[in-house]
């Protein structure tokens, strides 16, 4: 079942499914949409009733503020907006990639309602050095943004930084392949810059974490090129109770490689 929150001309899209008591949020990666966790979603529907969303920029979202960044406030109305239309009261969260961000963003802003914690290799718990120069210095954010009507520009600097070494590449094959057309450019762009305030204190996190009893598992991809499981180390030197799980896959497959672990995890 589709439905959507309705934000100040904003539109946040998620899908419904399953039948469990207990109820879990899903967070998808960069350049996918809500379909992504529709094999996981079958693998657990008895024991959770799952909302998977869409992001915005991503499916069925809309974002209707153009390049003003989303602030954290804002993300804590939408929320409520959305677990009161829902009837929702305790959940659980699970981010992967850039869903990361949204499901550390939504523990830290309802973090006395959270059951659990589940992160694949999530953005959010390190921050790129490449990110934070193309979102935060404004003359180089309008050289990025040149970049979706000028793909030359972004061949040119990828070639200049592989001939450096300064992008693995793994790292380089991923980034050409997110930003190959237009549209895939310009969801590159509104991403790194609308997200760009859902940044956090891994102390914080950690504490809030110990505070209300918040159960943590973290899945990695022992191939991972763009969140790698050194990343994860911000977070966890600060947590003494968690679960690390390591697959032997890339960034790509860590969704897939993680639905048997997660169908048995609270059996």
């Amino acid at each position: 079942m589709h439905f959507s929150v309705n934000y100040k001309n904003s539109t946040l899209a998620y899908r419904k499914s399953g039948h469990g008591e207990k109820v879990l949020l899903l967070f998808h990666g960069f350049g996918q949409n809500k379909q992504i966790f529709d094999d996981l979603a079958h693998a657990v529907d008895d024991q959770y009733t799952l909302y998977a969303i869409d992001l915005f920029f991503h499916g069925s979202s809309q974002w209707s503020k153009g390049e003003v960044a989303l602030k954290k406030k804002e993300w804590l109305e939408i929320m409520t907006q959305f677990l009161a239309e829902n009837k929702i009261e305790r959940f659980s969260l699970l981010g992967f990639s850039l869903g990361g961000k949204f499901a550390l963003a939504t523990l830290e802003l309802f973090p006395n309602r959270i059951d659990q914690l589940i992160l694949l290799a999530p953005d959010g718990i390190k921050t790129n050095f490449w990110y934070s120069l193309a979102t935060y210095p404004l003359l180089l954010r309008r050289f990025f943004k040149s970049m979706i009507v000028k793909p030359g520009r972004l061949h040119s600097l990828t070639s200049f930084l592989h001939k450096l070494n300064l992008v693995d590449n793994g790292l380089l094959r991923f980034a050409q392949w997110q930003m190959d057309t237009q549209e895939k450019r310009e969801r590159v762009y509104y991403s790194w810059v609308v997200f760009r305030h859902l940044k956090f204190d891994m102390k914080n996190i950690a504490s809030l974490k110990a505070k209300h009893s918040i159960r943590l598992t973290l899945i990695v991809g022992k191939h991972d090129k763009i969140i790698t499981i050194e990343n994860m180390k911000r977070l966890l030197q600060y947590v003494k109770d968690h679960q690390l799980i390591v697959l032997d896959t890339g960034h790509n497959g860590v969704i897939e490689g993680s639905i048997e672990v997660l169908s048995k995890l609270d059996r």
